[in-house]
């Protein structure tokens, strides 16, 4: 198993939020300081529950950090504030005045060294739109559940790779490994991005709340009337817990006492690792023009799976990562700088290699890597489309779980993740005034 820090993890964050000393003796403990445990907090002592949280990285913010790169704040993780009709951070951002814009609709083609021409570009986007309809229109079908790649339509023509693969990008997972069920949610409309970055949003969100650092919980024991929450050498009590912290790293920790019921720990166990990684690029002389565009480029040796260019009108650029593209670097242990030298074989097989002579690549993202996160989001595979309501469920009216992998249409999504917080903070404290 890799011990090393992963390189995301060595940057500090923009933004450091003044925290609270804890409560003495909270009703809640909430695991975990990312989007969910935020939520989670702030809905708690909104609603005058005592309330304390415990994270195990040394800042807030899970999948969601901000570093400064050149004097330019940068997402390491989350940059995208999805689904704007249903996001709340969205809707909290607005009402809080947050910089919030509308992610540009136009993007780029560029097909083998060249840009794509203006009927190509409308190839590409009917294919996607005929693939789009067709799994989004079988999605609902009665029936079994069905791995999303068998509704992909025929008459893609040449472009449909293409859309397999970008879809298989947002999904986590190619499309064969990922549940129909769940394909209506990755129609992802109406996006925003947030100048000063997504993690630093969301470090602000954290701002006054009671969250002890560098805490990993290391077990939750819930066979008394209320619980008991060790970390680090202390053991906490209170009435309730909400853990927030991902499936991922549930599965492989032995965390309750009791062990959970066996249909909620068939929940956790039988969903599958997501990936989503990102090279953040600085490329002065870049061909594209116009902020915040995606870029589609095909037809060269070297797959690029997505491309975020020109990120805040500047200079920066995020190179996706998908899970066949990082299965191939781990299986070869390339660690970031492989990772590195294949972005540059791709651009350069695309652009040419003088056209990179001021291509720097300061960071790399390893969230499959990370301890603490053990993939980007959780992905549902065929035939366990039921797993996040099972979830909902509280055990023994004491442990709740919140998170992106709990939300029906906005999984993998920090938005997802809030929204989780904010029902599960609801409900434990309709519970404990009941």
């Amino acid at each position: 198993m890799r011990t090393s820090r992963p390189e995301h993890e060595r940057w500090r964050p923009t933004i450091a939020p003044r925290l609270e000393p804890w409560p003495r003796e909270p009703a809640v403990i909430v695991v975990g300081a990312g989007a969910a445990g935020i939520a989670a907090a702030r809905t708690l002592r909104a609603r005058g529950i005592s309330v304390a949280v415990l994270e195990a990285r040394d800042r807030v913010g899970g999948r969601l950090v901000t570093v400064p790169l050149r004097g330019h704040p940068v997402d390491l993780g989350g940059h995208w504030l999805h689904a704007g009709p249903i996001n709340p951070l969205v809707r909290l951002g607005t009402a809080r005045g947050e910089p919030l814009r509308v992610a540009a609709q136009a993007s780029h083609l560029w097909v083998g060294r060249r840009r794509g021409r203006t009927a190509e570009a409308a190839a590409l986007g009917r294919a996607f739109a005929l693939a789009d309809r067709a799994m989004s229109r079988q999605a609902t079908w009665e029936g079994p559940d069905r791995p999303a790649a068998s509704a992909l339509p025929p008459g893609l023509g040449p472009w449909g790779r293409r859309v397999e693969r970008v879809h298989g990008l947002v999904s986590g997972q190619a499309l064969g490994q990922v549940s129909l069920q769940d394909f209506p949610s990755m129609e992802y409309g109406d996006n925003r991005f947030i100048a000063g970055g997504y993690g630093g949003y969301l470090a602000r969100l954290a701002q006054g709340l009671p969250i002890a650092l560098g805490m990993p919980v290391t077990g939750i024991d819930w066979s008394g009337p209320g619980v008991r929450v060790a970390a680090g050498d202390t053991t906490f009590a209170a009435r309730a817990v909400i853990v927030t912290i991902p499936t991922m790293v549930m599965r492989e920790t032995a965390l309750f006492t009791p062990a959970l019921p066996p249909d909620v720990a068939a929940a956790i166990t039988g969903f599958r690792t997501g990936i989503y990684e990102h090279a953040v690029l600085h490329w002065p002389s870049c061909p594209f023009r116009g902020g915040d565009q995606l870029a589609n480029l095909v037809g060269g040796r070297e797959a690029c799976p997505g491309l975020l260019t020109c990120i805040d009108g500047t200079p920066f650029h995020f190179f996706e990562l998908d899970a066949p593209m990082a299965a191939a670097l781990d299986a070869r242990r390339a660690g970031a700088d492989g990772v590195r030298r294949l972005v540059r074989a791709t651009l350069a097989a695309h652009f040419g290699g003088r056209a990179l002579h001021d291509l720097t690549i300061p960071a790399v993202s390893e969230w499959r890597h990370d301890p603490w996160a053990r993939g980007s989001w959780a992905v549902v595979p065929p035939g366990h489309a039921g797993a996040r309501a099972a979830l909902r469920a509280p055990v023994a009216d004491r442990v709740w779980f919140a998170g992106e992998a709990l939300s029906r249409l906005q999984w993998g999504t920090a938005g997802g993740a809030y929204e989780e917080g904010l029902r599960a903070a609801d409900a434990v404290a309709d519970r404990l005034r009941a």
